[in-house]
């Protein structure tokens, strides 16, 4: 930008949001706005994940713009503001499309497939619009670190969440109870509501 203050004769916000864009990252905007608070107090964010498996709509833009707005307060209140991407690669969407794609059925995992050529195909199948992701992200101008992001799949993350509940169980937070789990018997496991509440 050449003047502190641009004055423009026709609003064309696509092209401002290019403009803007180009200027964050030759100045590495993002990048700053960390660095130069980084003795100060820290606010850390983690995104809820979104799953790599689908497009992202504009229920994504419009969270998304909530969470960055949240953390772009926490950095002009002075804090030194981490925020980390993840990918959700948990679910039974997932499975149903890589079943699709090979033509198998859970009763054929273990025996037409193994286990592990199972998984490693559900690990790509995840991961496929990610560029898609990536590119929106840019394009919203949500600041957010998605050169590191936490992946559900993997082991540290899952480990954490066991050393995590471990903790919680010692503690006497955990404890049994009952509810009703909808179940899906075409597809042999339970399903979340958010799974309950897909096509």
């Amino acid at each position: 930008m050449s003047q502190k203050f641009p004055e423009y004769k026709q609003l064309d916000l696509a092209a401002i949001n290019k403009e803007v864009e180009k200027w964050w990252k030759e100045e590495n905007t993002f990048e700053k706005s960390i660095e130069i608070r980084k003795d100060n107090k820290p606010f850390v964010f983690f995104e809820g994940p979104p799953s790599a498996n689908g497009t992202p709509g504009i229920h994504h833009v419009m969270a998304r713009s909530i969470k960055d707005v949240v953390c772009r307060y926490k950095t002009l209140t002075g804090h030194k503001v981490d925020r980390k991407a993840g990918w959700d690669t948990h679910g039974l969407p997932v499975e149903l499309s890589v079943e699709k794609t090979l033509g198998i059925t859970k009763e054929d995992i273990g025996k037409k497939i193994t286990v592990k050529e199972y998984n490693n195909t559900c690990r790509k199948e995840v991961m496929k619009y990610t560029d898609l992701w990536e590119n929106l992200t840019q394009q919203m101008g949500y600041w957010v670190d998605m050169d590191n992001p936490y992946i559900t799949y993997d082991n540290r993350y899952i480990e954490t969440v066991w050393h995590l509940l471990k903790k919680m169980f010692d503690k006497g937070l955990l404890y049994k109870g009952y509810t009703i789990q909808p179940y899906s018997p075409a597809a042999g496991t339970g399903l979340s509501t958010h799974e309950l509440n897909q096509p």
